[in-house]
């Protein structure tokens, strides 16, 4: 199957495309695509890929399934379309970030700008039906995605992962800790993190303190 990603993930991944899984995925996304309202729009399903290349990862935050409301997702975890008021859970990153490096809150809530410096925003699924929350979280995205975690933890070292609340912490089984810096807390969302140990964790500044070490590009947040 020719999927329409990235060349360096296609190279990685190209083992996936024609398992019996992605190809029942494939056509169950299309028709789901031409008979409700889904998000994100078809040609920015593989968007976190696609501005984030194989060989140039540096930062991986996962998510677990798009925004479902009209006009957020885009193909990015966490991240909104510009003039998109900030969700809750990204309002909490962009005040953990300011009280950790000092960054200030933007006016735009798109991480494009994150993603282009190496920055993998992944979520679990990559589409959602309108106004419902997980709704193709059975679809059998988990295994592609999962598939992905796998080949950078295979292939590449000296990642960071930034894995917030329990079902992005249940990837951590993948990742060697002794080759990459894994960071885990609970999830940002208000539910969450007003409980604690959201707010001053310092993920940001421990993840740019690690690249430096490590002779990477700090991000710049």
């Amino acid at each position: 199957m020719d999927v329409q990603i990235e060349h360096t993930w296609k190279e990685q991944l190209q083992g996936e495309f024609d398992k019996p899984y992605f190809v029942q995925l494939t056509e169950t996304v299309r028709r789901e695509y031409q008979q409700t309202t889904c998000y994100p729009p078809g040609k920015l399903i593989f968007n976190a890929f696609n501005l984030c290349p194989f060989d140039q990862v540096k930062v991986v935050i996962l998510g677990q399934d798009p925004y479902h409301e009209p006009g957020q997702a885009h193909g990015l975890s966490f991240s909104v379309q510009d003039g998109v008021m900030f969700p809750p859970s990204l309002q909490n990153i962009f005040r953990e970030i300011q009280n950790d490096v000092g960054t200030p809150i933007p006016y735009s809530g798109n991480l494009t700008r994150w993603a282009e410096q190496g920055v993998l925003l992944l979520n679990a699924t990559l589409t959602v039906r309108a106004h419902l929350a997980n709704s193709h979280a059975r679809l059998g995205w988990q295994t592609f995605t999962d598939a992905a975690i796998q080949a950078l933890a295979r292939h590449r070292e000296h990642i960071v992962y930034l894995l917030w609340g329990g079902y992005a912490r249940s990837k951590a089984q993948y990742i060697d800790a002794q080759r990459n810096l894994v960071l885990q807390s609970v999830h940002p969302s208000p539910l969450s993190a007003n409980r604690g140990g959201w707010f001053g964790n310092h993920h940001f500044s421990l993840a740019n303190q690690y690249l430096i070490q490590h002779g990477k590009e700090p991000i710049v947040w």
